[in-house]
């Protein structure tokens, strides 16, 4: 087997998930530790093209890149080869009375309610388990959690709880369901599963800006985790896109690294919540920006600024920063079933009023990929319990329960 080195930091859910996916596949590697380290830091960016962001992992002699390049790997199944890994083969669709597709607060809190019931539920956690949770440092506002609790800690002990009930959990992506006759089929890259019944949690995703610049510094001063990534340029100016409780979250946990944390905001009011706008304009590290979008991000190997355009008077301007944060919402991650359930038009699921029921009899939705107007851990959880619930009792009216 070939050697495999990774360079991480000690608080970074990316990392979490690469070393989570390399164990599944029995494998070991050589971490370097680079959030207290000039020399390794510089090490990295050298050996990496100029990347910042961490994970940076090599495989033998390959770059391989983050994780999101490892799991693009895995899904076009190359890694196993390149790991010298035998791929499994296909083999006939197993049957379960519940899969739930997606592992944040709404999957896990499924998988609990039914593993409890002895439904013996698979969870298709996906490649990027633990849901957006996975990229939060301090959850301080989820009940019993009276000092804080960072997302990735929370993630695991919900997956914990499930495990220790029965939940199967199946750490891949869930690459096609079929919903248009019972039993419903669910596929990954390696398996399928026939199935009574289905949750769908498959959670939402960061928005991008999208624009070319943005695409072409990603990982090079450009990020939409800074938690991740922030320690990697202490002392330097960075700024934040957007206006809501991640964006005030983001630009509050890098000025402990920041000398100044730009935040660039297309109205003129936050829409964060009242305590995180106290926070965030409490905080002598952190300038406001208004009434403004980036228009495009500069520099050539590594971010130098940004090109700032004025919404009302459509003037340009110039902002000297080394990185910069995306924090302007995310979009619910229903590509998966999308002709098959009701969505809105942005995308979420339509259920029934008052329960977790879609369209289709026997396929419920929890979470933020059916919830527009809430999107918290706490509510996600609840209609995850919700979910459990509605499958159980319809099983049960089914003679299958």
């Amino acid at each position: 087997m070939p050697s495999i080195e990774m360079y991480t930091k000690s608080w970074c859910p990316y990392c979490d998930r690469a070393k989570r996916l390399l164990t599944e596949k029995g494998q070991t590697w050589t971490e370097i530790d680079v959030e207290n380290d000039a020399d390794r830091q510089r090490e990295m960016v050298e050996r990496a093209g100029g990347r910042t962001s961490v994970p940076q992992i090599f495989i033998g002699d390959r770059h391989v890149g983050g994780f999101d390049d490892m799991a693009e790997l895995e899904r076009k199944g190359e890694l196993d080869p390149l790991l010298g890994v035998r791929r499994a083969e296909a083999g006939e669709a197993e049957h379960a009375r519940v899969v739930i597709v997606g592992s944040g607060p709404a999957g896990w809190t499924a998988a609990i309610y039914a593993a409890r019931a002895e439904l013996e539920p698979v969870v298709i956690a996906g490649l990027q388990f633990g849901g957006q949770l996975m990229l939060t440092t301090d959850v301080e506002n989820y009940p019993g959690f009276p000092e804080g609790v960072t997302g990735p800690d929370m993630m695991d002990q919900f997956q914990k709880q499930a495990e220790r009930f029965g939940a199967r959990v199946i750490l891949e992506d869930a690459t096609s369901l079929d919903l248009s006759q019972r039993p419903f089929r669910i596929e990954t890259e390696e398996r399928a599963f026939t199935a009574d019944s289905v949750i769908v949690s498959t959670g939402a995703s960061a928005r991008w800006l999208g624009i070319e610049s943005e695409q072409r510094l990603m990982n090079r001063g450009v990020s939409a985790c800074a938690t991740c990534d922030g320690a990697l340029y202490r002392d330097k100016a960075m700024a934040v896109v957007g206006g809501g409780d991640t964006a005030m979250e983001e630009a509050l946990f890098l000025t402990r690294y920041a000398t100044k944390v730009t935040v660039i905001h297309r109205r003129d009011e936050l829409r964060a919540s009242k305590i995180m706008q106290e926070r965030a304009f409490a905080n002598e590290k952190i300038e406001f920006l208004w009434d403004s979008e980036v228009a495009e991000v500069l520099g050539d190997d590594g971010v130098t600024g940004v090109r700032v355009k004025n919404t009302k008077t459509g003037e340009t301007s110039e902002v000297e920063v080394e990185a910069l944060f995306i924090a302007i919402g995310h979009k619910p991650n229903t590509d998966v079933v999308r002709g098959q359930l009701e969505l809105d038009d942005v995308g979420y699921i339509k259920v029934e009023p008052g329960t977790t029921r879609t369209a289709i009899e026997g396929v419920f939705a929890s979470g933020d990929a059916m919830d527009p107007v809430y999107r918290q851990a706490v509510t996600a959880a609840g209609t995850g319990c919700m979910a459990a619930i509605d499958a159980e009792r319809w099983l049960a009216e089914q003679g299958i329960g």
